[in-house]
């Protein structure tokens, strides 16, 4: 039987919280914060509403966040740190992100023009391929990588430019008056399989990679924002759960900015969806191409300081 709309979210909700109310029980958080980290759940409402409505992940605010802290000298936070804690606090937003995007996969409205329906055996299909690639590669990643984290971050975000520039060109011009796909391709998912591998050991190093890879190649194939978003939230949800479970055995996490930017993060994933319908696929697509652009030469430029 399928759930009554809004049901699968609030129950998901209700065990994010019992989890988060473990974390505060259990964890152990410093005898005094900064400041400047009670800022934190406002950063994480924004990553996450940035994260679920184009499925890129938190990372890409998270990560320049914690390193611009790193850097003023309010936190000593090292690159493996950043990656643990940004991996924890998507852990808790991508779910609600991807709780709110599949609770809309099984309550669809009738498409309009130009749109087409997702199929939910396109939509699951699609997830567990993927994570069956992506998940080894990244949980290998994180016990193994013996390579330069950095020339691997030059490589993929010079990869992330192009990628955010083919998609806004495309956006408004072959795919402008193209009705939206609405059956996945095999091409397109035998692409995506070949795309896992890298992207999930790119996500154990960075936090973020997978689910941006996804999101914006179903953007260019010109799919359903339901398809390319939703799937991307929950793959990139299962693997900052499976990713954050390395991290707390490593005793890599910073508890403090954890538990205060989570609860945004929470907030961000349960708005994105309702804002990314609002702005429509064409005007979400550019935003999310110039997002992906923008904190691609971010990263660069703070790579090269």
């Amino acid at each position: 039987m399928t759930l009554p709309a809004g049901r699968l979210v609030w129950i998901g909700g209700l065990v994010l919280l019992a989890c988060y109310a473990a974390l505060w029980a259990a964890v152990p958080t410093g005898p005094e914060w900064p400041d400047v980290l009670f800022a934190l759940p406002f950063v994480g409402v924004i990553g996450a509403i940035i994260a679920n409505t184009s499925g890129t992940g938190g990372g890409v605010v998270f990560v320049p966040v914690f390193n611009a802290l790193s850097d003023l000298g309010v936190m000593q936070i090292d690159p493996l740190r950043v990656t643990g804690v940004s991996m924890m606090i998507q852990a808790f937003g991508m779910t609600m992100g991807a709780l709110r995007w599949t609770d809309r996969l099984l309550h669809q409205p009738a498409p309009v023009h130009h749109e087409a329906a997702v199929r939910p055996r396109d939509y699951w299909l699609l997830v567990v391929l993927v994570l069956a690639l992506s998940l080894p590669a990244m949980l290998a990643v994180q016990r193994l990588a013996v390579f330069d984290p950095q020339m691997v971050l030059l490589g993929y975000k010079g990869f992330s430019i192009v990628l955010g520039l083919a998609l806004i060109a495309a956006t408004w011009t072959i795919n402008r008056d193209l009705p939206e796909r609405g059956r996945l391709a095999p091409i397109d998912l035998a692409v995506l399989l070949i795309i896992a591998v890298p992207g999930g050991a790119i996500t154990a190093l960075f936090s973020v990679g997978i689910g941006e890879l996804v999101a914006f190649y179903l953007f260019l194939r010109h799919y359903p924002v339901l398809l390319c978003v939703g799937t991307a939230c929950v793959i990139s949800s299962v693997s900052m759960i499976a990713g954050s479970v390395w991290h707390v055995h490593q005793g890599t996490l910073i508890w403090e900015v954890a538990l205060l930017a989570i609860p945004g993060a929470v907030l961000g994933g349960f708005l994105a969806r309702p804002i990314a319908i609002r702005l429509g696929a064409r005007r979400l697509k550019t935003l999310g191409g110039a997002w992906i652009l923008l904190s691609a030469c971010y990263l660069l430029w703070l790579n090269w300081r």
